[in-house]
């Protein structure tokens, strides 16, 4: 039961943002009565879609709710107070809210009469809000998930530098799925100039709040004529990267790239941090990938295998990340693995 209120949680995702995703899910007699999810930012909570889905079949029942029922009255009602209206018997929660406004929901169900336990599926739960966490415990830098389409050999292109299409027509449409998730689209210079992406969401899933596109400057930029720059003034558009001169800052100004001067990679993700981006997604290339690990800025790797083999003088997926030996090297946690099509996407975990 808990499962499926992670699974009905995670129909928020790309809508809720700033707030978590949360299911709940009323079981009566071994049979779901009522369910729901938070389906948009402002919108009702999922314990309240849920309660309202049972009605009077609610009382004596049990809730299971990926999330501690609030206590606050913002935009929407404490949830905690319609659990007790509503004569729920038991409450199952799978992790508490560190949020200071709303937290405190499972003690006040609990004087009210409600018997309350806590931490089934508590890691599932925690994973899925990861980002929320992440904000709640005040993070300097944004949480920071790497993208990466790669052959079975482990390339991201080909000798030449051509990497459309890799994957398959599914796995591209996932990645609009996924990006729409995110307060961020970031790539490295040379992936900018050399792939000359939109870096926007694109499919059945509009994000409540468009992801900011960002490259992380090194050697090489993307030109004037480029997708990036000839809509910046659409779509907020942010490089990160060495000082300019006066001449170079105003091109840029003048076609409405914000240009933020930065020395490390630590520094331009907590430049964006103070701006209130929160998550990105980094979708290559391999040296800003092996960048980003060497610093241990990482925190999840969605990986999209394709099953074709481009050869050791194929791209590779990150570059200048070494590890000592077998027994120096991380070891990630496998969150999830997906058919798509014929492609295979991984996600892994960093804590």
């Amino acid at each position: 039961m808990m499962r499926r209120a992670l699974d009905l949680a995670r129909q928020g995702w790309g809508r809720v943002h700033p707030n978590p995703m949360v299911g709940a899910v009323v079981v009566r007699d071994g049979q779901i009565v009522g369910e729901g999810y938070h389906a948009e930012f402002g919108g009702p909570h999922a314990e309240a879609v849920a309660l309202a889905t049972a009605g009077e079949r609610a009382q004596g029942a049990t809730l299971f709710v990926t999330l501690e029922p609030c206590v606050h009255a913002g935009k929407q009602p404490a949830c905690t107070d319609q659990v007790v209206r509503s004569r729920i018997a038991r409450v199952v929660v799978a992790m508490e809210d560190p949020n200071p406004v709303a937290r405190g929901g499972a003690a006040r169900l609990a004087a009210a009469g409600v018997e309350v336990a806590l931490g089934l599926e508590r890691e599932a739960a925690e994973r899925l809000n990861q980002v929320y966490l992440r904000a709640q415990r005040g993070s300097a830098r944004p949480f920071v998930a790497v993208k990466l389409a790669t052959s079975i050999d482990h390339r991201i292109a080909d000798q030449a530098g051509v990497s459309r299409w890799i994957s398959g027509e599914e796995a591209r449409d996932w990645v609009h799925w996924f990006r729409a998730g995110f307060g961020a689209i970031g790539v490295g210079g040379r992936t900018a100039q050399v792939d000359d992406p939109m870096l926007t969401v694109r499919g059945d899933l509009e994000p409540r709040i468009r992801p900011v596109r960002v490259v992380f400057l090194g050697r090489r930029r993307p030109g004037a004529d480029s997708a990036l720059v000839r809509t910046a003034r659409e779509v907020p558009t942010i490089f990160l990267g060495p000082a300019m001169s006066a001449a170079e800052e105003s091109q840029w100004a003048d076609r409405g790239v914000d240009h933020v001067p930065v020395q490390t990679l630590e520094e331009g993700l907590m430049t964006l941090k103070r701006r209130g981006i929160d998550s990105i997604v980094v979708e290559g290339g391999g040296r800003l990938t092996g960048a980003l690990l060497a610093e241990d800025l990482v925190d999840q790797l969605a990986l999209i295998v394709s099953p074709v083999w481009l050869g050791e003088l194929g791209i590779p997926a990150s570059r200048g990340y070494e590890v000592p030996s077998l027994l120096q090297a991380d070891r990630w946690i496998t969150a999830e693995r997906r058919s798509l099509g014929q492609d295979t996407m991984i996600l892994f975990d960093r804590r």
